[in-house]
């Protein structure tokens, strides 16, 4: 028993200097999960617009949209996960991925 805590320790250590990483990680990946549904929801709403202001809208809502959440909710997620102790900040990485890839597996 002591050998795992050991290894949980000793990875949730590793992490926690990269969590910046894996916070970007984290959201770019769903952000290609949920990406295609929030364009097709725009497009949905700028659909009607000429074929000039409709790309416009749509090349700046996805740079201003997309490039905001990567660079805003980076670093909050990376301080949310910063929060765990040794003991469960391995653990809880580990979940959050699966959950992604269960998303994932899903789409």
């Amino acid at each position: 028993m002591d050998l795992l805590l050991d290894l949980i320790a000793t990875l949730s250590r590793w992490s926690r200097g990269h969590l910046h990483d894996i916070s970007l990680a984290i959201l770019a990946t769903l952000m290609v999960l949920f990406g295609p549904g929030l364009n097709t929801w725009m497009q949905q709403r700028i659909g009607s617009l000429n074929f000039i202001f409709r790309t416009l809208i749509f090349v700046l809502f996805c740079a201003l949209a997309y490039g905001m959440l990567l660079i805003f909710l980076t670093p909050w997620l990376a301080k949310g996960l910063g929060y765990f102790n040794n003991y469960t900040l391995a653990p809880v990485l580990l979940l959050v991925f699966f959950l992604i890839g269960v998303i994932a597996d899903r789409s």
